[in-house]
């Protein structure tokens, strides 16, 4: 992050997470997605830390967070069980309330929280998903390619953690210039950033992450759908414009899960952070009670 954040690490459970807060005023929780860090925020954090406490974190095992690897099948990295080590985490920094950011996996954590911990979370920003079970629903022909990292990541260890290793630097690279609406999107320093921090420790989180999701995420999200529960607290939800040839993207989709949903495409295609930073800056200034 920029100068003016505080590094430090917190212990919640067996897990140790990495964070750098900066700011004042209420606090907001800003998560990453793969195959990135808390970093991928360097460019909307700090714009929020006039009128709020920022808190980016490294996900569960991920970067410069410490876990245990997880179980056969992603036990240990399922949503419900990192959401409430995050809320244990705020909670230790003094931030009984809070919103929560999440792009891309970390959006995954933020709609737990939010379905679990109603009491805890003001606000939700989702940004590049749909919940996890709907996501699998619409898994066809036309999109198992596109989504290859929801299957072969969550193939048994270790083969998913040899397999990625082995080609490590090429994966994220690849990622990094085909997920973005242009191959350049991504700043070279950050790519190399990325690259430094996909380490052997790092993969294996991220193949939990990916086989919680598979195993145990879809089941809790069938669960919470089967039953009604839905999310109590406005939610925001944005996407790449060149991700979704729909009009309303996956905001259908959300307002099965939330009364209070709004938001849209923003330019660019799946790093929203770094893509399309000012204009996620002033959404979330708006959503969050800031002037726009």
């Amino acid at each position: 992050m920029p100068a003016g954040f505080a590094t430090t690490s917190i212990t919640a459970g067996e897990s140790t997470y990495a964070v750098d807060t900066a700011g004042r005023g209420p606090a907001v929780l800003l998560l990453h997605g793969f195959p990135q860090d808390r970093s991928c925020w360097y460019r909307v954090a700090p714009a929020l830390t006039a009128r709020h406490t920022v808190v980016a974190c490294d996900l569960k095992g991920v970067g410069d967070s410490r876990a245990p690897r997880g179980g056969p099948l992603g036990e240990g990295y399922d949503k419900r069980e990192i959401a409430a080590e995050l809320v244990a985490v705020m909670a230790e920094l003094g931030h009984e309330r809070f919103a929560v950011v999440g792009h891309d996996r970390g959006a995954r954590v933020a709609y737990r929280m939010a379905l679990d911990h109603p009491g805890r979370v003001e606000r939700a920003c989702v940004l590049n998903v749909v919940p996890t079970v709907e996501q699998f629903d619409r898994l066809d022909a036309d999109s198992a390619l596109e989504y290859w990292p929801f299957l072969l990541l969550a193939q048994p260890a270790p083969f998913a953690e040899d397999l990625v290793a082995a080609a490590a630097e090429h994966v994220v690279r690849h990622l990094l210039t085909t997920w973005p609406a242009s191959p350049e999107a991504i700043a070279p320093d950050a790519v190399e950033r990325y690259v430094r921090a996909f380490t052997p420790a790092t993969i294996a989180a991220w193949c939990a992450d990916y086989r919680a999701a598979f195993h145990l995420d879809r089941a809790l999200d069938a669960a919470d759908r089967a039953a009604g529960r839905t999310i109590g607290c406005p939610v925001l939800v944005h996407w790449g414009a060149g991700e979704d040839a729909m009009a309303d993207g996956p905001l259908p989709v959300w307002r099965r899960w939330a009364a209070d949903v709004r938001g849209g495409p923003l330019p660019g295609g799946h790093f929203v952070p770094e893509e399309a930073a000012e204009e996620l800056v002033a959404s979330l200034r708006e959503f969050l009670g800031e002037a726009a």
